[in-house]
């Protein structure tokens, strides 16, 4: 079947890509309305009467996107040979490739599902006629309309179920790396679902409804764009195809296009917060007023300002609302928004004394803060607070360790600050260096340094003491330090301990450090902590407080590997694996490239190494540890590992021709934006009293630990210690080496090799 004319109008509009966003989905619908309306006159003749095609869905709001679903009902009223009419509309449909949602019945029908079933009830109001029998459709939406009505008081609440839960399973657009255009909060669901509460009887205001649609112009622009990219539906904007979808949508850039995406989010999250606290307000007791602060009242669930207080007298007045509103749970209303937004002064400098109280405990409610920080940032007012904060906001982090914005980051690591405030003295300067320890990004240069310059220039403002600024200032340029050392040094070196404790200085710092570690990780995303990385700054931050507290490093044995199991399988001088749910322990005699051998194995068996130890004694015998990621999808099952294993030690793998087989299927997915900085190897000399380390940062590729340590075999490198660590696309691999003889890597031209070796091996194969 030859493609007919208007399947023709639909090919020209897909291919017109002066045509974007709602723009395109409205001519893609009228384009379809009119292929739809001949295929209706060629097979249903002369029944023009108690039948009619109906577009529901996004095809009846007229928001078609280039691969989507068309979602059509075939009404009537009785009509004798209705399914023979449905196989003569239905079968061209599919023959020409597109997805069909379809439902043959009655209006009757209709709404009595309609009364059980809330998708039918919403889908049914966006019923739109599209040929036949006019009046049968009008009947439909004057019923549809109408039963939506009178059902408004069971509807809405479960309306507001809904998108709690999907906020819940999809997270929220304006912050997150890859968010759902679609289904997640601030997504077009959302669009959809409040204008159904406004169907429905809810009001919204007229500067609300502008909100929204300028937020559905740009959502419908980039899930257009997303379609014609990806040549297929697709609702999750993926970090690989942002920059193709920024091109499609006309933005400079990517980073241009997800701030805007996630400022026209945070609009409809804002308008869809207010409209649903409404609705919930509307179906629960009034409560008696009570005052939480001086000219602050807590009315029926919400924050309202005493009509006696003006907001113009009183700059530190916007805190102590957002502190009371976070302690109480409560959202601000928006009435006393607005009044705050219109009078409030900036602050001055120096801030009113007690201001930076309320700072501070508004931080350390945790959680409930960040809904309140959001209201504020709405209507301009923390910007208000902090001028500092403003290049920061909807700043995009475009790689996979970090999952959100840089302003939610910042405000994700201060409420998890605040659940840890308790293992800590001092608990303001806790949640205050989360604040502050990224506020550096929005600013050219180096966002650590940068940050310290912005701490002394805020902290004397706000009224922080002197003494309290400069710890603030470490927690900001060291926000990484401790981190950094436990994934890529070796913790039994007094060096390493050292090195932590002449930077930190004291064992204050030391604990705020500890805490900030964790919050930070923890908002960053869930590759940046695990018991793995938790236990490795532990047992950092304990070695370092003994240093601090004045222990002799030297009188101290620390030995974490190997252990005394390790040590008898060592003096039995024969080939040995051990393994733990997330470890193996392999002992063989003495050789250059053992340590590439068991990687290049853990590889070919799917495991990711996280770390690695390595030990040898004097009667010949070497051991070495591994530490793997445990899969997503269960434990690892080691058998034919540990038999591989033992078959490479003895020289019996082709290792190399199985990893070149494997790479050939290997695909991984890009998870980080722009380009990838090239291969480089750095020493430090000083990391270390007993041996160099090395350290290598490359685009990860498959078996890229297997073919650097066998680079480094080659030229008469021992491995002392590993520790891997994948950070987006990129590896940071650190290694203690040395020599064939035992001794520090010093000479320059060995070095130049190692750099040679090393080098060519990430660049081949």
């Amino acid at each position: 079947m030859g493609e007919t004319k208007p399947m023709t109008g639909r090919r020209e509009v897909l291919e017109n890509t002066s045509l974007r966003g709602v723009r395109l989905a409205r001519e893609l619908s009228r384009a379809t309305d009119a292929w739809l309306s001949e295929l209706w006159s060629s097979v249903v003749g002369s029944v023009s009467k108690r039948a009619s095609l109906v577009a529901v869905g996004g095809y009846g709001r007229g928001e078609l996107a280039p691969f989507s679903d068309l979602d059509l009902v075939l009404l009537h009223d009785g009509v004798k040979n209705i399914d023979e009419i449905a196989s003569k509309l239905w079968y061209p449909i599919w023959d020409s490739g597109l997805k069909l949602g379809h439902s043959v019945t009655t209006v009757k029908q209709l709404i009595e599902l309609s009364r059980t079933e809330l998708d039918a009830a919403t889908a049914n109001l966006s019923a739109r006629h599209i040929a036949g029998d006019r009046s049968l459709t009008d009947e439909l939406r004057a019923a549809a309309e109408k039963a939506w009505r009178a059902s408004a008081e069971t509807r809405l609440p479960e309306l507001m179920r809904r998108v709690r839960d999907r906020q819940n399973e999809h997270g929220e657009v304006a912050f997150l790396l890859e968010p759902n255009l679609k289904e997640g909060y601030g997504g077009l669901r959302d669009i959809h679902a409040l204008k159904w509460a406004e169907e429905a009887g809810v009001s919204i205001t007229r500067s609300d409804q502008a909100s929204l649609d300028g937020a559905s112009d740009v959502l419908m622009s980039v899930r257009v764009s997303l379609h014609r990219h990806v040549g297929r539906a697709s609702e999750v904007l993926r970090l690989e195809d942002q920059d193709a979808v920024a091109s499609l949508c006309g933005y400079p850039n990517a980073d241009a296009l997800m701030s805007s995406l996630s400022n026209v989010a945070r609009s409809v999250s804002w308008v869809g917060d207010e409209v649903w606290a409404r609705v919930k307000a509307a179906r629960t007791k009034p409560t008696p007023d009570q005052a939480v602060a001086p000219g602050v009242i807590l009315r029926n669930g919400e924050i309202h300002l005493d009509d006696t207080i003006d907001p113009a007298t009183d700059p530190s007045l916007v805190l102590r609302v957002a502190a009371s509103a976070a302690r109480h749970r409560a959202r601000i209303d928006r009435p006393t928004l607005d009044r705050l937004a219109q009078s409030s002064p900036a602050m001055p400098t120096p801030w009113p004394v007690g201001a930076i109280d309320d700072l501070v405990g508004l931080l350390l409610t945790g959680h409930d803060a960040i809904p309140v920080l959001e209201a504020l940032d709405q209507r301009g007012l923390w910007v208000r607070i902090l001028p500092e904060w403003a290049p920061n906001r909807s700043r995009p982090q475009r790689n996979a360790y970090h999952r959100f914005t840089v302003d939610r980051h910042l405000w994700e690591a201060t409420a998890n600050a605040s659940d840890l405030a308790h293992n800590v003295s001092r608990p303001d300067l806790l949640v205050l260096g989360a604040l502050f320890h990224d506020i550096g990004k929005g600013y050219p240069g180096d966002h650590n340094d940068v940050g310290v310059e912005l701490v002394g220039r805020i902290a004397p403002r706000v009224g922080i003491p002197a003494d309290d600024m400069v710890i603030l200032q470490t927690m900001v340029k060291h926000h990484l330090l401790l981190p950094d050392v436990a994934t890529r040094r070796d913790l039994a070196d007094p060096a390493t301990i050292n090195f932590v404790a002449e930077n930190v200085s004291s064992p204050l710092v030391l604990d705020l450090l500890h805490g900030l570690t964790e919050a930070d990780s923890l908002a960053t995303g869930p590759a940046a902590w695990g018991s793995w990385k938790a236990e490795l700054v532990t047992e950092l931050v304990k070695r370092v407080h003994l240093v601090l507290g004045g222990g002799d490093m030297d009188e101290v044995q620390w030995r974490l590997f190997p252990d005394a199991d390790v040590l008898e399988m060592m003096a039995k001088g024969t080939i040995s694996v051990g393994v733990t749910d997330d470890s193996v322990t392999v002992v063989s005699p003495d050789r250059p490239g053992t340590f590439s051998r068991v990687a290049g194995v853990l590889t070919l068996h799917g495991l990711s190494v996280i770390g690695a130890q390595a030990h040898s004694d004097e009667q010949g015998m070497a051991a070495s540890q591994f530490r793997v990621h445990v899969p997503s999808h269960g434990p690892i099952e080691w058998s034919p590992i540990v038999t591989n294993l033992e078959r490479a030690l003895r020289g019996e793998l082709a290792i190399e021709a199985r990893m070149a087989e494997r790479a050939k299927s290997y695909r991984r997915r890009r998870r980080s934006a722009g380009e990838l900085a090239p291969p480089k190897v750095t020493f430090f000399d000083e990391a270390s009293s007993n041996a160099t380390v090395l350290e290598v940062r490359a685009p990860d590729q498959h078996g890229i630990l297997h073919r650097i340590t066998k680079a480094m075999a080659e030229v008469g490198l021992d491995i002392r210690h590993a520790s891997v660590q994948t950070i987006g696309d990129e590896v940071v691999d650190a290694f203690y080496v040395r020599t064939a003889a035992g001794e520090k890597l010093t000479d320059q031209f060995h070095r130049n090799e190692v750099v040679r070796a090393i080098l060519f091996s990430l660049t081949t194969g």
